[in-house]
């Protein structure tokens, strides 16, 4: 039994205590959780409540103002910091301006398709050009050469999404992908009706003829070679006043005719991945198909006149499986080396809305604001031979597969890690509340629990590590990435459970909280390379984003920051120090908001006005302060403008230079 009396202030010595009531002799009670669930006062056995409502004068609590003002100043400190990154990022300079370029469109091609011993003029190509993948998603998951031809045309996403899925066919149903106009002449492109009200109803915005509107509009024209490049170079009435079909006897004759020539060689369809109800069904193999595109650029590049630059694009998919395809540029303003852009931010991945873009910059016309996509920069890669060409290609073919098999790798692996945790968390708490076996092992029972918990949370940081292999040229991908991740994981969860920090109640989600951080943090930073085609990353065949922080990255990125800010906290408010604690908090993710919010880093916008009130929320928590309604106003509106106001600084840059951000405005 101990005795104490109600109301005494425990800080201060007896003779200076005032004494509000008589003295009560009490069981000691443990304390009473306070506000937010920290430690706050006790209460007597009597029903006296203990008047401790002023803290210790060593820890001193904080006003609701004063941690307004805290909350604003943040923001603000965070907005100078990624303003002075946005204002600081200088942008790619522009290349020299051309007299003319020709654009070879395909559709089906892959980098697989090139050798040295099959296609040795796409090989040459490769060793003495300019490379990289692209990605040609369109409106839907897979490009049809329609889709492709049309969005060459608009500089933005575009598909005839009136010959997908709809009755009127014999059986009710037309065809996935129709075909090219048949029979073409100058003038009007046949369904160019149907192609408009398409782009206007899928709901892309699209304008298509933008591209041959704005040759046309700065006295230019294009050269249309075939039925797709007819797409590609139309008018908004949809006429084509230069067009002629593929013949190898007039080639010489239309390269000499405008600025810019488009060429449509035919696609590559395979015969096994095409719908059996497209209009495009090959009647030859993939390899037969493969062979005439080969000749048909041979003869291209045999007539093209000197100083002219050539590209060679495949802007559509072989069937119904969306891949990344391929892209290739020569002449005298690139050599061989590497295609880039800034809507990718990735060496050797570029989008098929970047072509328009680029033949406008090629010829020094100014690039309209509606244009989605962004103009090609050559990096060279300092010589033109066989081995380099050989080492360019292994890592083309690298991005190409690694997209191809994550993605049917991540609702499985996913699914299952889920699944299995579900399993261990109710099976451990159902064989608790049944009281399963002795003291011993119910206490055995929690230890292993928690060890399999620390397993399962490293997990996420080891899917993106594991793109540090390549799993995906192991001939069964899933067990591969399997033991890529279990590899990564088994490392991270040895470093938390076998190490002095186990002893420590919050020691290994301190491990793989800062791992985690760290991480996701530095991939950002370095290019966001360890996100592509990741389980839980980018993906780069879908062509929503890639780079920043995607939708799950922020997720276990945000999830890491708010675990390991309660650790710090916990640590240093249980030493009594409860403005080290906010402080250590506040610091931690302020720094989380500006790797997340930056345009040059995660660009993510929406994720700030998630992870910023969290953390505001969590000091509070630690000051013991009441978030009042017009704290939360505040809190709400203050993120929000730090959105806008990020924004609207990177829609100042250049076009070229803007990120995610910049393009919402």
């Amino acid at each position: 039994m101990a005795t104490r009396t109600c109301g005494l202030d425990r800080a201060r010595p007896l003779g200076q205590q005032k004494v509000p009531r008589p003295a009560c002799s009490l069981l000691r009670a443990p304390p009473r959780p306070g506000r937010f669930g920290w430690p706050g006062g006790a209460r007597c056995r009597r029903g006296h409540r203990k008047t401790d409502q002023k803290p210790p004068s060593t820890v001193a609590l904080v006003t609701r103002r004063q941690l307004l003002t805290t909350a604003i100043a943040a923001v603000v400190l965070a907005a100078v910091v990624i303003g002075s990154a946005i204002s600081t990022s200088t942008s790619a300079a522009h290349p020299e301006v051309s007299e003319s370029i020709v654009l070879i469109g395909t559709g089906g091609l892959s980098w697989s398709d090139v050798s040295p011993a099959t296609t040795p003029t796409l090989w040459s190509l490769l060793r003495d050009g300019a490379t990289a993948s692209l990605a040609v998603r369109s409106v839907h998951d897979n490009t049809c050469p329609v889709d492709g031809w049309l969005t060459l045309s608009a500089g933005d996403q575009a598909a005839d999404t009136l010959g997908r899925g709809r009755g009127g066919g014999p059986d009710g149903v037309k065809p996935l992908c129709r075909a090219l106009p048949a029979t073409m002449a100058p003038g009007k492109v046949p369904h160019w009706t149907e192609y408009r009200a398409a782009a206007g109803s899928d709901g892309s915005g699209a304008a298509l003829s933008l591209l041959g509107d704005q040759v046309a509009e700065h006295g230019g024209c294009i050269q249309a070679v075939g039925p797709g490049a007819a797409l590609g170079a139309a008018r908004a009435s949809g006429m084509v006043l230069r067009y002629q079909p593929y013949d190898e006897s007039t080639l010489p004759a239309a390269l000499a005719a405008c600025p810019v020539t488009l060429i449509d060689v035919g696609p590559v369809r395979d015969p096994t991945d095409v719908n059996p109800q497209d209009e495009l069904r090959p009647t030859t193999t993939r390899a037969q198909q493969v062979a005439i595109v080969e000749a048909r650029v041979s003869a291209v590049l045999k007539v093209t006149p000197a100083g002219t630059d050539v590209g060679l694009v495949s802007l559509a998919d072989a069937g119904v499986t969306p891949r990344l395809r391929m892209i290739a540029i020569t002449g005298p303003h690139f050599g061989a080396g590497t295609l880039e852009s800034s809507s990718t931010r990735q060496p050797g991945l570029v989008q098929l809305t970047d072509l328009a873009s680029s033949i406008l910059q090629h010829l020094g016309i100014p690039r309209p604001a509606s244009l989605a996509g962004t103009p090609l920069e050559f990096v060279s890669a300092g010589e033109s031979s066989d081995q380099s060409a050989s080492k360019r290609l292994q890592s083309l073919l690298d991005d190409d597969q690694s997209s191809h098999e994550v993605g049917g790798l991540v609702q499985p692996l996913l699914y299952g890690w889920v699944l299995l945790q579900l399993v261990l968390f109710l099976g451990s708490a159902l064989l608790w509340r049944r009281s399963w076996g002795s003291t011993g092992r119910r206490h055995q029972l929690l230890v292993h629990t928690r060890r399999l918990a620390t397993v399962a949370a490293t997990v996420p940081v080891s899917t993106f590590l594991a793109n540090l292999l390549p799993w995906w040229r192991f001939s069964m991908p899933m067990v591969s990435v399997i033991a890529s991740v279990a590899l990564f994981a088994a490392a991270i969860s040895a470093l938390a459970l076998m190490t002095p920090w186990q002893r420590r109640t919050f020691g290994p989600l301190v491990v793989i909280t800062v791992t985690t951080m760290a991480v996701l943090a530095l991939d950002v930073m370095t290019g966001s390379r360890l996100q592509l085609s990741s389980l839980m990353g980018l993906q780069p065949v879908s062509g929503g984003r890639f780079y920043g922080m995607g939708t799950v990255t922020f997720a276990v990125f945000a999830t890491a920051t708010l675990m390991f800010c309660i650790a710090v906290g916990n640590h240093l408010l249980t030493r009594g120090r409860r403005r080290d604690a906010a402080a250590a908090v506040a610091a931690i993710g302020l720094g989380a908001v500006i790797v997340d919010a930056s345009p040059s880093w995660g660009s993510d916008s929406t994720g700030l006005t998630a992870l910023l009130p969290a953390v505001i929320f969590l000091v509070a928590a630690i000051l013991s302060t009441k978030v009042t309604w017009r704290a939360l106003l505040a809190i709400g509106g203050g993120s929000s403008a730090l959105v806008i106001l990020l924004s609207l600084l990177d829609w100042l840059r250049p076009a070229q230079s803007r990120s995610y951000l910049g393009t919402f405005v």
